[in-house]
Formats: structure tokens, sequence, C-alpha cells
């Protein structure tokens, strides 16, 4: 694979990468670590992500349980939940804070659905960018005379391949999440 095809595909993997992390922050219904990892938690004046301040575990399908490593900053991480849009009230015993996963109604489920459809168009505009990019490089390399026209069409075609490798990829994560959100 040329380098205009690496740097290509580099781009678009970068995509993907941003797209899964999107995805793994959509709440559905279920409890996962990861839906918390937008959380900062004011540690000493600085901003921290919960996952740094404390233990995070899921007793079971529909909630966490949050264990600070240090008993100070329990009204910390509880105050940082509030302010997230999360959308779980915790509950503080003195030692843990506990979170229900709430039950999603059928029209949040469809408005997570959208949400899920406008991510994954952002991340198919960004594979495309990047085909565009590589395209006006190759046009530019063609009419500086660095390459011939046969082999800006091969590496264009290439390009091209690429680009239909990666949309697929964001097609199969966008069925995936959304069959996730749709089953109860």
């Amino acid at each position: 694979m040329s380098s205009i095809g690496e740097e290509s595909r580099s781009k678009m993997e970068k995509a993907i990468s941003s797209l899964k992390s999107d995805l793994q922050k959509v709440r559905t219904g279920r409890a996962q670590v990861s839906m918390l990892d937008g959380i900062k938690v004011n540690y000493y004046g600085t901003p921290t992500p919960i996952n740094q301040v404390a233990a995070i575990s899921t007793p079971d399908a529909r909630s966490f349980l949050i264990s600070p490593w240090e008993a100070s900053i329990l009204k910390e991480v509880e105050s940082a939940i509030v302010k997230s849009d999360l959308g779980m009230s915790p509950q503080n015993d003195g030692k843990v804070i506990r979170l229900k996963v709430p039950e999603l109604t059928e029209d949040r489920r469809k408005d997570l659905v959208k949400g899920v459809k406008k991510t994954c168009e952002e991340s198919r505009v960004a594979i495309r960018q990047a085909r565009r990019e590589a395209n006006d490089f190759l046009k530019q390399q063609l009419k500086d005379k660095e390459i011939s026209e046969d082999e800006q069409k091969r590496l264009t075609d290439e390009v091209q391949k690429v680009t239909d490798e990666f949309i697929k990829k964001v097609d199969e994560l966008a069925e995936e999440k959304e069959k996730e959100l749709l089953t109860l």
C-alpha cells in the first residue's frame, strides 16, 4: 500500500476509534463502567477522571458501586455525579456510592438511536474528508508531474477501497449499537 493510502488509513482509523469511544458512552440501560468516563472529580483542586480517584464496579447489570480510595473525597465524587448529565441519583452510605441505572423509556431509546446515527454520520464525514485530502494530494502530484495518470488512477482506487472498508465498519458499529439500544 502506498504512503498516501497508509496516511488515509491512519486518519480513518482515528475516526473509528473516536466513534467507538463515543458509542461506549451512550447509555443502554445496562451498567457499563465506560458510562462514567466523562465524570471529572475535583481532587485537591484538579479535575480528575472518576476512575483515577475511585474503584468502580458493577455488582449487577443495573447498578454501579463506587469506592473512593480516600474517604475524604466521597462528597466530591457524589457532587461530580450529580453535576454530570447521567440522570442518575447517587446514594451515599458514608463509605461507598451506589448508582442505579434507570430503565430506558421507548422515547428515550429512540432519541438515543438518533444520537447514535448523528455520531456515526460525523464519523463518515471524517472518513470522507480523509479520502478528499488524499485525492487532492494525488491530483496535485499529477499536476506537478510527480506521478503518471495511471498511477494517480490506481492510487485513487486504492484510497476508495480503504474508504469503503471504513464506511462499512461505521455502518456495522451503528447497527450493533442500535440493536443494543432497542433490545429490552
